[in-house]
């Protein structure tokens, strides 16, 4: 058994870092979910270190099965988002220990992965929406790509007036026939408004509407999914289980959207993909920013059976995002041909930046000088996995 010996975070307020090292020296590096990045940091060493430190490291879906069980008094995002941040180091440990990427280690192989140019901006007129996906594509060789309507949870009140209307039919002409065009409404409609939107979808051509209604409300979303004849994909803020259970048991989308970083990790995000498989649904997960969640699902995508066909790669730059400037050494989101590269490298098959982990907040929890609480205890009295 290789323990876990020391647990290291590097974190500011949108990125979090984790640094885990076993008793030979093999170390491996993780990332919580991002955004809120210093609060999950805490909650990490509070609820994940006393479980982690002096454990198998080998063993990771036992690992985070245990942590969730011994945490079940905070069943919530804040665990999960904490939580991926250990398992996405401990993949990325085995692989460096072996040698292999991690979509190796999960019956996949490394490679290109077609990829879709996804807008995050709804601060943009149609007609600059549809100047720059016009541009990216022909630059990058995009043969997809994904653009916002309504507004983020809007009931029913557009971004501003006549926009959801106008964006449709501009984009879907703009791109032509040779593109596959999708939107996301981010939890914009009421169940009437989103079929009523999806009706235009379908006459201008666009084959994904992404959480159409509030995401919470899933037979709200299987009324839209169950009116409509092009896919209706949602999930991506979902993390607990039994949810998901209930999305796919009642076909509440067409398409299901995990979240690596949100689920907690690869680990959680393989358990939804394998319902999904079960149950003859695709998986396109949701990878909305430039970290370590849109490498992940890289390698998830590459391994998956039921993968849909396309990966999401955000198209916001430094510009939009400043706090992705910096974080990884080389260029592993570079497009070729519409396609990313899932890296033959071990592991993850990336290298965090030093100068971002020199300007970052930093905590250590080792196992020899490590004091657990009495609750924190209870895993070194004896708890196997």
């Amino acid at each position: 058994m290789n323990r876990i010996v020391r647990l290291e975070t590097f974190h500011n307020e949108f990125v979090c870092f984790v640094r885990v090292t076993a008793e030979d020296g093999v170390f491996g590096w993780g990332q919580t979910s991002t955004y809120n990045a210093d609060i999950t940091a805490q909650v990490f060493h509070r609820q994940i270190v006393p479980w982690a430190l002096g454990a198998d490291s080998s063993n990771i879906g036992a690992l985070i099965h245990l942590i969730e069980r011994r945490e079940h008094k905070y069943p919530g995002s804040y665990r999960a988002r904490a939580l991926a941040g250990l398992d996405t180091a401990l993949w990325d440990m085995a692989g460096r220990r072996v040698g292999k990427p991690v979509a190796s280690l999960i019956g996949g192989s490394p490679g290109p992965v077609r990829a879709y140019a996804s807008s995050m901006k709804r601060d943009i007129s149609p007609t600059h929406e549809a100047e720059r996906l016009v541009r990216l594509c022909a630059e990058q060789g995009f043969t997809a790509a994904k653009w916002r309507i309504g507004a983020e949870c809007g009931d029913d009140v557009d971004e501003w007036p006549g926009r959801t209307e106008e964006i449709i039919p501009l984009l879907s002409r703009a791109l032509g026939d040779g593109i596959e065009k999708l939107v996301d409404a981010n939890s914009g409609f009421s169940v009437p408004r989103a079929i009523a939107v999806g009706r235009v979808l379908e006459e201008h051509g666009i084959s994904h509407f992404e959480e159409p209604v509030a995401y919470w409300d899933i037979e709200a979303t299987r009324a839209v999914t169950a009116a409509l004849d092009i896919d209706v994909t949602g999930g991506e803020q979902d993390w607990d289980m039994v949810t998901w259970k209930r999305i796919i048991d009642m076909r509440a989308v067409d398409i299901v959207q995990p979240d690596v970083m949100y689920m907690g990790g690869l680990s959680r995000t393989l358990e939804v993909a394998g319902l999904a498989a079960a149950a003859g649904v695709t998986c396109t997960p949701h990878a909305a920013n430039l970290s370590l969640v849109t490498i992940c699902t890289m390698h998830l995508m590459a391994a998956i059976p039921n993968a849909g066909k396309y990966l999401e790669l955000s198209i916001e730059g430094d510009d939009y995002y400043p706090w992705q400037r910096d974080l990884f050494l080389g260029r592993p989101f570079e497009v070729v041909d519409g396609h990313v590269t899932v890296s033959d490298a071990p592991g993850w098959g990336v290298e965090i930046s030093p100068n971002w982990l020199d300007r970052s907040i930093y905590t250590e929890a080792a196992l020899e000088t490590f004091k657990p609480s009495a609750y924190g205890a209870l895993y070194h009295k004896g708890e196997k996995l």
